[in-house]
């Protein structure tokens, strides 16, 4: 896979910021420590999900604007 290709694909996954302490949540990523998967796009990210530093709900995450 070329630089090319994996930046396309990449551009596909979005960035969710905690509005409590500045985590971020990365879909291509994902958060392999708290149960979720690289590749899981946000919406998929279990309800009962929380912020690995500081507890904050997934309801308490702003999408981030790259670019």
């Amino acid at each position: 896979m070329s630089v090319t290709d994996d930046l396309s694909q990449r551009s596909d996954f979005k960035i969710w910021q905690c509005i409590l302490c500045a985590y971020v949540y990365d879909e291509a990523l994902g958060d392999p420590d708290g149960g979720v998967a690289p590749g899981t796009k946000w919406e998929d990210v279990p309800d009962d999900w929380v912020c690995p530093e500081c507890g904050a709900r997934k309801s308490e995450f702003d999408m981030i604007v790259v670019g």
